[in-house]
């Protein structure tokens, strides 16, 4: 249950601020603690953070039993830009970005739940599929009462 952010626009030095604040928490106390920060990352990490829950999902955990296993925050590339000075000069401006790996652990007595695919009814599925089912349907039957006459 991994979730990765790949050349995110703000230096490393400042994303790691928040990182280091939502480490080692529950899912949903890191979910509050995001909400209400004023930092620039935030509402990013906080889609990051639910991102790794939709992976822990389709796992077959619930998100109540997980924690924030490991978040790093690396540097990644850096754009060098040119801006003129005073006296003809000319200085270089870099914008290091960063990248971001947050981990999702489970509490000791967490177990995936086990989907079976096979138990799924035409309800469960989508709108789509439920239209196709009634179509076939409608031909077997169809078809059933042809035969019999």
């Amino acid at each position: 249950m991994k979730a990765i952010l790949k050349n995110y626009h703000q230096a490393p030095r400042k994303v790691r601020l928040v990182a280091d604040l939502i480490r080692g928490k529950q899912v949903p106390a890191a979910h509050v603690a995001l909400t209400f920060l004023p930092k620039k990352v935030s509402p990013v990490m906080f889609t990051l953070l639910n991102s790794a829950v939709a992976n822990a999902r389709q796992a077959g955990y619930e998100p109540t039993d997980l924690f924030v296993k490991k978040i790093t925050v690396d540097k990644g590339l850096v754009l060098k830009r040119v801006r003129p000075f005073k006296q003809g000069r000319a200085g270089q401006l870099r914008h290091i970005m960063s990248h971001i790996v947050l981990e999702l652990g489970t509490n000791a007595g967490a177990v995936p739940v086990a989907t079976d695919s096979t138990t799924k009814t035409v309800s469960d599925t989508k709108p789509a599929a439920k239209k196709v089912a009634k179509k076939t349907a409608k031909k077997t039957t169809k078809k059933v009462a042809s035969k019999t006459t």
